[in-house]
């Protein structure tokens, strides 16, 4: 009879005897059901805040927000990587390791609620914005416990769970919001609705979790310890990440205008909600590059099954957005006073391509064991995008009257050295020739699709991204990016999802 600890190996091998391909797409599956219903409500409600607030009041949401998700990223403490690493390599140990994350976060909170505050009025923000931060961090956090349990989700391959558990908190924020602001409540009424949809989210994911019947939920100090300090090299590396978001909006708020932050705010939505498939892949890939780690083959084959799609989508998205950006910001905050968001959007797109590669280079270097020199090099980054933006944002603001369009400018430069620094701190012989290729033809495709457009007349949004699309996908098939026998395969696999072994 097999050991506890070899029996688990044992489990984990003949879970991943299936093909690769065939979990990633059942993993991605779940994630896209879940990110198309969240984006949706996302873009619904930031409409809908947008519309009621101007961009005066939605520029203070997005600075109050941009302190919060700062705050709760130290608080989260590396723990997505960890503990999702660690779950899909143990999951016998999941107990364990969820209530002591519970415990983190839940400490975690009071105190840098307590920091934000303080932060906040050493910056010299008045009262009202320092009440708003605190009272947002408090509802925030019912559903930041909920995603602890979500960890746990992907760690054991179970995305579908956690999808429902983000769109139960997406409707039920839409729908409260949304009664929120009819009854005047304005920004309080807004972060009230959060912690209250929060909180339903949490019993989602407490139930979904019973479900799976891991061990006994369970804290010990030496599992606190353990994720602390597990966490410590990957949390740098999320600080650094958040820092960016955090620190624009402030130099923002400082050298720009108050209505320059609404148009900042509004196109950091939209870019949101247009990373999300890069964010669905590398997220359906990271549990299995963690278990790959130590097999340079296999490490190589997954990361370049998740690559080669991404590729395409990361240019037909650079592409898309500089085409449509007006007619976004049309579609979702109206003719009134948003306009300017689409020079943002447009600005951003060089940056959205390298983004996308980022993403998923920068997971697949943490699963290699590799957090810390990425860490340094983001905080470079980081360093080096503030410079810039200190020198770029009073400029643009004088000359152009956005001075959100340095801050892209500044993100453009600073993606460019994160995906450098990511491909050279890979494992040696990582990425193929064979990918080099790929994203040649992506671009090729990309840039004769730009042609076509600019010289086309001007197309309304709802038929140009569609017909965009088309075309791209013509073209790369053209090129050899998109195989037909690929789409078959794709569409096999999603069709299977829910089959055993497929």
């Amino acid at each position: 009879m097999l050991r506890p600890a070899a029996a688990e190996k044992d489990l984990l091998e003949r879970e991943n005897t299936g093909k690769s391909g065939g979990a990633i797409a059942r993993n991605a599956a779940h994630l896209i059901a879940g990110q198309v219903v969240t984006t949706v409500l996302a873009v619904l409600l930031s409409a809908a805040l947008g519309r009621s607030l101007g961009a005066t009041d939605f520029g203070l949401f997005f600075l109050v927000t941009s302190m919060a998700q700062f705050a709760f990223v130290v608080v989260e403490w590396g723990q997505l990587q960890y503990v999702v690493r660690e779950v899909a390599r143990a999951p016998g140990r999941s107990g364990l390791l969820l209530g002591s994350t519970l415990v983190l976060r839940i400490a975690g909170t009071v105190l840098l609620t307590l920091l934000t505050v303080l932060t906040a009025w050493a910056f010299g923000y008045d009262l009202r914005t320092r009440g708003l931060a605190a009272m947002l961090m408090a509802g925030m956090l019912p559903y930041v416990l909920a995603q602890a349990i979500a960890l746990i989700f992907r760690g054991r391959e179970r995305m579908d769970y956690e999808s429902i558990v983000s769109m139960v908190n997406k409707a039920g924020t839409l729908s409260l919001t949304l009664i929120a602001l009819g009854m005047g409540m304005g920004l309080p009424g807004a972060f009230l609705a959060q912690g209250v949809a929060g909180l339903i989210a949490l019993t989602a994911a407490t139930f979904f979790l019973r479900r799976l019947l891991l061990p006994t939920l369970r804290v010990s100090w030496g599992g606190v310890r353990e994720i602390a300090t597990g966490g410590a090299p990957l949390v740098v590396m999320s600080v650094a990440v958040a820092s960016q978001s955090y620190i624009e909006a402030l130099v923002l708020s400082k050298l720009g205008s108050p209505e320059s932050i609404g148009w900042f705010g509004a196109a950091k939505v939209i870019l949101g909600t247009l990373i999300a498939p890069a964010t669905i892949l590398a997220t359906s890939v990271y549990p299995r590059l963690s278990r790959a780690a130590d097999d340079p083959q296999a490490f190589r084959s997954e990361l370049q099954l998740a690559l080669r799609p991404l590729v395409g989508l990361a240019v037909l998205a650079a592409v898309g957005t500089y085409l449509f950006a007006g007619g976004a910001v049309r579609l979702i905050y109206g003719e009134g006073s948003f306009g300017p968001t689409a020079r943002v959007l447009q600005a951003y797109a060089p940056g959205l391509l390298l983004l996308f590669l980022d993403v998923l280079l920068g997971g697949a270097v943490l699963a290699a064991g590799r957090p810390l020199p990425l860490a340094v090099a983001k905080l470079v980054t980081v360093a080096t995008s503030t410079a810039l933006a200190w020198l770029l944002v009073p400029l643009s603001q004088e000359h152009l009257g956005n001075g959100g369009l340095g801050i892209a400018l500044a993100f453009c430069i600073c993606e460019l050295i994160m995906f450098l620094t990511a491909i050279r701190l890979l494992p040696r012989g990582t990425i193929q020739p064979g990918t080099v290729l790929d994203a040649g033809r992506a671009l090729l495709a990309g840039v004769a699709v730009l042609i076509v457009f600019l010289f086309l007349p001007p197309l309304p949004m709802m038929a140009g991204a569609p017909l965009c699309t088309v075309v791209f996908l013509g073209l790369s098939a053209t090129t050899g990016l998109v195989r037909r026998s690929e789409l078959i395969w794709f569409w096999s696999k999603l069709r299977r999802r829910g089959a055993p072994g497929s």
